[in-house]
């Protein structure tokens, strides 16, 4: 059995150890809550060079609420990809000049492929960027250098991707080697000119 002294001595070192837990509990949310305005100015602002990366005619960008419907999000699921942020683009003069679409592929090599799409109200697609890829080296990533600038300034409504050389600007020529990583930045692009056709003819909830 312990003796009393043995059980002050844990008790005293209960007592330190929960101090010490307390304090650095505290010093992490105070730090957290003394970031946390400065983060959320960062994420904004990459957000908005993001945006600006594919709709460089806009001034300004709102976010907007935008849910799919069932039909939408049935054909969304059999594409792999889930539609993330919407926004709107604004001219200098207030003017909707089109939208930027975030948009997920489920079905990259070797993960989840984040990018966002800009299209203009009459259906060109400005530009993609890629915000998250884990492909394969040499390989799938590649994508931001061989597939990103096949879309740039394209009208089409669908697009595919050909591994004999494109005939037309809704083909996109596939990474040598890398189908899969191809297929998955196709189908979320696709993906995404499905929610601005459904944008366009007032569908989703996006008041």
């Amino acid at each position: 059995m312990k003796n009393n002294s043995d059980v002050k001595i844990m008790l005293k070192e209960a007592g330190i150890l929960f101090a010490i837990t307390l304090a650095a509990g505290l010093i992490l949310g105070f730090v957290y809550e003394l970031t946390k305005e400065p983060r959320r100015i960062q994420e904004e602002k990459a957000i908005r060079e993001t945006c600006a990366a594919v709709f460089a005619d806009a001034a300004e960008f709102a976010e907007i609420e935008y849910t799919p419907g069932e039909e939408m999000l049935s054909q969304l699921d059999e594409m792999g990809v889930k539609i993330g942020t919407v926004y709107e683009a604004y001219g200098s003069g207030s003017e909707l000049l089109g939208y930027v679409i975030e948009t997920t592929s489920t079905e990259g090599y070797g993960g989840n492929i984040v990018l966002y799409v800009g299209v203009t109200l009459g259906g060109v697609l400005n530009d993609i960027s890629i915000l998250e890829i884990d492909e394969t080296p040499g390989l799938g990533m590649n994508a931001e250098s061989v597939l990103v600038p096949q879309f740039h300034e394209k009208a089409a409504d669908t697009f595919t991707y050909t591994r004999t050389g494109s005939t037309g600007d809704s083909e996109i020529d596939a990474i040598s080697g890398a189908t899969v990583t191809t297929s998955a930045v196709v189908n979320a692009v696709n993906g995404s000119l499905l929610v601005f056709e459904d944008l366009m003819q007032g569908g989703g909830s996006n008041e």
